[in-house]
């Protein structure tokens, strides 16, 4: 088999095997968001809670390290290699900050009275608390990945001609910002 052939069908593979984990997550979290709206139907269900605004805050953070990631892509594949290392280290500070306003947001919950379980805990607060952090489990994942990206882009490693790991991160990295999008307005809509 022609080397060009072999490495393109390497290529696949590994886009293939990324959307597959996707689904699996976009599954899971389905789940979990049905399981919300199923549960919404029982008498215990508290109609109304507020989801503190460092979530909302959050949610512009993680959309604007979506944004650093793609303008450092652009900067790769215009061998603009020096812009590229300050954006991937950009979207790697804006990535640790949307853990801090995660962990914030999670704070505000518990100092409002909102509580995983026991006494004062109610379904839809257990609901919320879970799948926010559930999601938060995954960006640690996403932590690591753009660890990685930026590790990779320091050492010159991607190059416009080679920039299969830079696109999987990235592919990685959007959908957990779309993710939480998603996340967000849902506990938002739906009461």
């Amino acid at each position: 088999m022609n080397p060009i052939d072999e490495l393109q069908k390497q290529r696949r593979a590994k886009k293939m095997m990324l959307w597959f984990s996707l689904i699996s997550l976009i599954m899971g979290f389905a789940g979990w968001t049905s399981a919300y709206i199923v549960s919404s139907k029982r008498k215990d269900w508290v109609a109304e809670i507020n989801l503190p605004q460092t979530f909302w805050v959050s949610a512009a953070v993680i959309a604007l390290s979506s944004l650093t990631l793609i303008w450092a892509r652009r900067q790769i594949k215009t061998t603009q290699l020096k812009q590229a290392k300050a954006y991937v280290l950009f979207t790697m500070v804006l990535g640790l900050i949307f853990v801090a306003l995660q962990f914030m947001g999670f704070n505000e919950m518990i100092a409002a009275g909102y509580y995983f379980t026991g006494p004062t805990s109610s379904i839809k607060i257990s609901y919320v608390f879970l799948i926010a952090f559930v999601h938060l489990v995954h960006l640690f994942a996403g932590l690591i990945v753009l660890l990685v990206l930026a590790f990779k882009t320091v050492k010159e490693r991607y190059l416009p001609e080679e920039m299969l790991g830079f696109e999987l991160g990235e592919t990685f990295w959007h959908f957990l910002g779309i993710l939480w999008l998603y996340l967000l307005l849902f506990m938002h809509f739906v009461k």
